[in-house]
C-alpha cells in the first residue's frame, strides 16, 4: 500500500463510506426491536405493523438498479450527499410519525433514500482504488462494515430503547448523514459517465415492477405458505423482469448493461452471490425462531447470540484479500464456501435440547466460510464493469443478494413448515403451537419436529453450497488455463 497524499486521502475517504455500509444494514436490524413500542404507541393494526417492518426493506431493494444508473449519469458523489440528505430528513419524520400510515410513508421513502447507499459506497470505493488488490482489499472492509451492522444493530437498539422512546432507533441515521455531507465533498472523489444521456424511464418503471412484487411474494410465501396472491405477484414480477431484460437488450445506453452477463466470471460471481445470500438468510431466518421458539429466548438476548454469525462474516471477509495474494480468488471462495457447507453439517445436528453453543459453533462456520464469497464476488461484480458503468454493476452486486436472500426465506422457511406439518401437533405453525398447546408433551414434540425440519434445511443448504464451491473452483481453473500465467502485479484473477 502507498502512502502518497491521495493514497491517504482514499483510505480517509474509504472510513466514510464504512460508516455508511454499517448503517444501511443497521436500519434493518433496529426496527424489529422497537416494534412492541410502536404498538403501544400507535396502535397500529397487524397488517400495518408488517408494513412498518418491510416497506423499507421493498423500496430498498426495488430501487437499487434504477438508482445505481442515476448515478453513473449525475455522479456518484452527488447521489450520495442527496441520498444522505434526504436520509437525514426522513429519519426525523420516522422517529417523530404521529401515526403508523405517516411512519410506513417515512419508512418507505428511507428505503428509496437508503438505496442510493449501497450503490454510491460499492462504486465510489471501485473509483478511488483502481489497483485491484487494493480495491479488494477495500471491498472486503466495505463487507465487513455491512457485517457489523448487522451485529450491533440489536445491541444499539436495545440500549437506546431501554432509556429513550422508539423514535430514537430511527434517529441513528441523522448524524451519520450529517458526516456524510461534511465530509463527502472533501473526502471523496466525483465521477459521472462520459456523455449526456438519459435514463429510460420506461426500464426504471419495469425495474420496479419486477423487483417489488417478486419480493413481496417470496416473503409473503416465507411467512404464510403459497398463496394466491403472493405466488401471482412472485410470477408477475418475474414475467416484468423478463420484459426489463429484453428492453436492455435494445437499448443503446441501458440501465443495466445485461451484455456483461456474456462475460463467465461476472454472471458466476452475481449467482454466487445470490446463491449464497440464500442459504445465509435462510439459516437467519429458521436459527432466529429456534432461538425465540424453541430456547424460549427474547428478541433481544436471540439477536445477541446471532452476533457471532456476523462476525464470522467480518473475519472471512477481511481474511479473503490477504488469501488471494497466494491462491486465486476462485479456489478462494470454493474453500470459504466448503468451510460454509461444514458449518450447515453442523447446524443438521440441532435438537429441542441441544445446547447454544452448537448453533453458535455452526452459524459462525457457516458465516465466516461466506464471508471470503461476499468479499471476492462483490469486488468481481464491481471491478468487471467499465468505469462508466460501475454504479449500475455496485446495485445489480447489493440487489442480488436482496433478491437470493428472499429467495432463501421463502424456499428453505417452507422446507421447515413443511416437515413440521408433516407431524401431528394440532398446529400449522411452531409459534401457533406455542401460543395455545397447554400439552407440554405435544409442545415438546412441536418443538422437535421443527428442529427436525432444520436439519432438513440444513442438509439442503449443504449440499447446494458443496455444489457451488465445487463450481466455482472448476470454473475458476478453466479461466485460468485461457488467460498468460504471468500477469501484471495487482491484477485480479
Amino acid at each position: 500500500m502507498t502512502t502518497t497524499e491521495p493514497a491517504r486521502r482514499s483510505w480517509a475517504g474509504l472510513a466514510v463510506l464504512c460508516v455508511v455500509a454499517l448503517l444501511a444494514s443497521l436500519e434493518l436490524t433496529v426496527t424489529h426491536l422497537a416494534l412492541p413500542a410502536i404498538d403501544a404507541d400507535l396502535r397500529p393494526s397487524g397488517t400495518q405493523l408488517l408494513w412498518i417492518v418491510d416497506v423499507y426493506a421493498f423500496l430498498l431493494a426495488g430501487s437499487m438498479l434504477a438508482l445505481g444508473a442515476v448515478g453513473d449519469r449525475i455522479g456518484r458523489r452527488r447521489l450520495l450527499m442527496i441520498g444522505a440528505g434526504a436520509y437525514g430528513v426522513l429519519s426525523v419524520l420516522a422517529a417523530y410519525a404521529p401515526t403508523a400510515e405517516l411512519l410506513i410513508a417515512a419508512r418507505a421513502l428511507l428505503g428509496v433514500a437508503g438505496a442510493t447507499l449501497m450503490p454510491s459506497t460499492l462504486s465510489l470505493t471501485a473509483t478511488m482504488f483502481r489497483d485491484a488488490r487494493q480495491r479488494a482489499v477495500a471491498v472486503g472492509i466495505v463487507i465487513a462494515s455491512v457485517s457489523g451492522g448487522t451485529a450491533v444493530g440489536p445491541l444499539v437498539g436495545g440500549a437506546l430503547l431501554e432509556r429513550f422512546w422508539w423514535g430514537s432507533v430511527f434517529l441513528l441515521g441523522l448524524p451519520v448523514m450529517v458526516l456524510i455531507l461534511l465530509l463527502g465533498p472533501v473526502l471523496l472523489p466525483e465521477f459521472r459517465g462520459p456523455g449526456t444521456a438519459r435514463i429510460d424511464v420506461v426500464s426504471v418503471v419495469l425495474s420496479l415492477g419486477a423487483v417489488l412484487p417478486l419480493v413481496w411474494g417470496l416473503k409473503e410465501i416465507a411467512a404464510d405458505g403459497v398463496g394466491a396472491a403472493a405466488a401471482g405477484a412472485a410470477v408477475a414480477g418475474l414475467v416484468v423482469g423478463t420484459v426489463f431484460v429484453r428492453r436492455q437488450w435494445s437499448l443503446a445506453d441501458p440501465v443495466v448493461d445485461v451484455r456483461l452477463f456474456r462475460e463467465p466470471a461476472f454472471a458466476a460471481a452475481v449467482a454466487t452471490l445470490a446463491v449464497g445470500i440464500f442459504v445465509l438468510w435462510g439459516a437467519n431466518y429458521y436459527l432466529a425462531q429456534y432461538l425465540q421458539l424453541v430456547q424460549g429466548l427474547d428478541p433481544l438476548e436471540a439477536g445477541l447470540w446471532t452476533a457471532p454469525s456476523a462476525f464470522g462474516v467480518i473475519v472471512g471477509s477481511l481474511l479473503a484479500p490477504r488469501l488471494t495474494r497466494r491462491l486465486r480468488p476462485g479456489v478462494v471462495i470454493g474453500a470459504g464456501l466448503t468451510v460454509s457447507a461444514a458449518g450447515f453439517v453442523l447446524l443438521t445436528q440441532l435438537t429441542a435440547t441441544s445446547g447454544l453453543g452448537l448453533l453458535v459453533a455452526g452459524s459462525v462456520t457457516v458465516s465466516a466460510g461466506l464471508g471470503p464469497m461476499m468479499a471476492l464476488a462483490t469486488d468481481e461484480v464491481v471491478g468487471a464493469a467499465p468505469p462508466e458503468r460501475a454504479g449500475a454493476a455496485a446495485a445489480l452486486s447489493s440487489m442480488a443478494p436482496q433478491l437470493g436472500g428472499a429467495l432463501g426465506i421463502a424456499v428453505l422457511g417452507s422446507v421447515v413448515a413443511a416437515v413440521f406439518r408433516g407431524t401431528d401437533t394440532g398446529a400449522d405453525t411452531l409459534g401457533a403451537a406455542v401460543a395455545s398447546v397447554e400439552d407440554q408433551v405435544v409442545l415438546a414434540a412441536a418443538r422437535e419436529a421443527f428442529t427436525d425440519g432444520i436439519s432438513v434445511a440444513a442438509t439442503v443448504s449443504a449440499a447446494l453450497v458443496s455444489a457451488l464451491a465445487i463450481t466455482v473452483v472448476a470454473l475458476s481453473a478453466r479461466r485460468d488455463s485461457v488467460v498468460p500465467t504471468h500477469r501484471p502485479r495487482g491484477s485480479s484473477a
